[in-house]
């Protein structure tokens, strides 16, 4: 096997050697590779990358993601990333995005389609924020009968069982174009 090819989490280079560049992370210590493919080092810029023939799309610090709930805690949740920057992508990376400073009940719920900006790149993992205005949830449905919802203010209410629940709501809500191509 090439010595130029790296598997993901294998180790690239040290972080006092070499900067983490595209599809690889930076674990405290080391840079390692997030996806297959041919080593890049860049000596004169100090950055390390990795090729690959189909590209991974992982989203960089300051990125516009559109993703789905996968999972909703008390203090954080979890969102498998459909869109970046509104381009579609199918690698199905998922971010973690901290929800301990927001003083609702229901921040974003299982399945709702939120828009979270990345924050920062830490161990192996991606974090994001949903703390800005135009960030938030911009699609849901009723958590009690699964019907169509409508903004009150800063709720959501059920057109067909009147259930109103709290959520941390994009000012893009109930639009239908929010992804644009």
């Amino acid at each position: 096997m090439s010595e130029s090819i790296a598997f993901p989490g294998d180790k690239i280079a040290s972080i006092e050697e070499f900067e983490a560049g595209y599809n690889t992370f930076d674990d405290g210590d080391m840079v390692r590779a997030s996806t297959v493919g041919e080593k890049n080092l860049d000596k004169t810029s100090r950055i390390v990358s990795i090729k690959h023939p189909k590209m991974l799309s992982i989203p960089q610090v300051g990125d516009i993601i559109i993703g789905t709930v996968a999972a909703a805690m008390s203090s954080m949740i979890a969102v498998t990333i459909d869109y970046i920057n509104g381009k579609p992508t199918t690698s199905k990376v998922e971010c973690v995005c901290s929800i301990r400073n927001l003083r609702k009940k229901n921040v974003a719920l299982l399945n709702d389609i939120v828009t979270l900006k990345i924050l920062n790149h830490l161990n192996g993992t991606i974090h994001a924020t949903i703390d800005e205005p135009n960030l938030g949830v911009l699609f849901t449905k009723c958590r009690k009968c699964g019907g169509k919802v409508v903004q009150m203010r800063d709720a959501i209410k059920c057109t067909e069982c009147s259930w109103i629940d709290e959520r941390k709501l994009s000012t893009n809500f109930g639009n239908s174009d929010f992804v644009h191509l």
